[in-house]
């Protein structure tokens, strides 16, 4: 059979993170690859509850067909539970927030369409974005996010910037009160419209971040957020908030793709986040995260002495980065890592341009302290291996 491909197929890559993942299932792994929560932190008996009380009151409304906006005291909740006001009317369940990206990059982006990204930003919403074929251009940052002066001037025709102001992934920034007054003003000033994804904005772990983007000009941007976080990834749902101007065309979008979003979930979540669950729960996560963030920070500290090594210190989220020295290639140093049984992903592929091949996002997450312990140990004598290997390849002779 001659099956014929559309154009925009070529669009679909493999993720890199996916394909790690499967190297990560080897026995003896120590992954601090996949952004994946701790699984210690899943509620299950608060699940196992809810499923319960779910199919006892209404049971055959659970297991029906439903809104595509979403289960309506759920998208209250959503709307009760952010820091400015919004209408209910104006969140969309979504089926992970990644949904979310996909129905943004169908509505808003044409072949061709400039979209203006962090650098580096979301391995996942470069992929969500791809297929409509947009000409992604990233923006200069540094350690408080996108450079206002770079973002103003790559503004023009833009369709909107994307933006992770909140412990960002991979790097683990924050942005801060400051940059964000100076982005949402600018922004509106140049009529760029901002797409907010915010999965990891409750898993701080000293104070609470600033106010997001789309608080300031809710008219100006959309909103994205997620259950998988403070919940569990396994649930698939996540929202979007959305300007009423534009909210019609996304729920359109997603009628196209899958009619609704699992409405026992939907249900579920909803009967769990009652009597204010989230409130006593979520601190548990941003303990657990922060014990073990202080693990990862002491063990590079120690590991990585004497070489030229740069890592962060996240306010919160699940990602620490790092820059290793000139010459390496952490694509190349993976598979020598793996050999050591332990597991990291290249910081070049969350590059819209070319990316710094220096560069490693390491989750702290899901790993324990002393399995943090063994592995930053394994990737420091990883490292000093493949240092001495460059050291002699700059001693040898030229060759003739």
């Amino acid at each position: 059979m001659n099956w014929k491909l559309a154009a925009r197929a070529a669009k679909m890559n493999p993720s890199v993170l996916r394909e790690i993942l499967k190297v990560t299932e080897r026995p003896g792994i120590i992954s601090l690859a996949g952004g994946l929560p701790s699984p210690k932190t899943f509620p299950i008996q608060a699940f196992a509850d809810a499923c319960a009380e779910v199919l006892h009151n209404d049971g055959q409304a659970a297991l029906q067909y439903a809104a595509s906006e979403g289960y309506a005291p759920l998208r209250q909740a959503v709307a009760d539970m952010l820091p400015w006001d919004v209408d209910a009317s104006q969140v969309l369940i979504t089926t992970g927030s990644q949904q979310g990206l996909d129905l943004v990059a169908k509505v808003l982006i044409d072949p061709g369409s400039k979209v203006l990204v962090e650098t580096p930003t979301y391995l996942g919403a470069l992929q969500a974005f791809g297929p409509m074929e947009p000409n992604p251009v990233s923006v200069a940052s540094d350690e408080d996010g996108v450079i206002v002066d770079d973002l103003v001037a790559k503004a023009k025709d833009a369709r909107f910037v994307y933006l992770l102001p909140n412990f960002q992934n991979p790097t683990g920034r924050t942005m801060t009160e400051e940059r964000r007054a100076a982005v949402s003003a600018a922004a509106a000033e140049a009529g760029l419209p901002i797409v907010e994804d915010n999965p990891y904005g409750e898993l701080w772990f000293d104070e609470a971040p600033p106010l997001p983007l789309t608080a300031r000009n809710p008219e100006g941007c959309i909103y994205l957020g997620s259950f998988s976080k403070v919940l569990a990834p396994g649930l698939r749902l996540g929202f979007l908030v959305a300007p009423k101007a534009i909210y019609p065309k996304l729920l359109q979008a997603k009628q196209a793709v899958d009619l609704h979003t699992p409405i026992f979930t939907q249900r579920m979540v909803s009967a769990v986040m009652k009597d204010g669950f989230l409130d006593r729960h979520v601190p548990t996560i941003r303990a657990l995260y922060k014990r073990q963030r202080d693990a990862m920070m002491a063990a590079l500290t120690r590991e990585m002495a004497g070489l030229d090594v740069k890592f962060n210190a996240p306010k919160g989220g699940m990602f620490l980065w790092a820059r290793l020295p000139e010459g390496i290639d952490t694509v190349k140093l993976l598979p020598k890592a793996v050999e050591r049984n332990v597991a990291f992903v290249p910081g070049a592929p969350f590059y819209a341009g070319l990316g710094d091949p220096r560069t490693l996002r390491l989750s702290f997450v899901t790993a324990s302290v002393e399995e943090i312990d063994a592995a930053i140990a394994a990737l420091a004598v990883t490292l000093r291996e493949e240092l001495e290997l460059l050291g002699e390849h700059k001693l040898a002779p030229a060759q003739v």
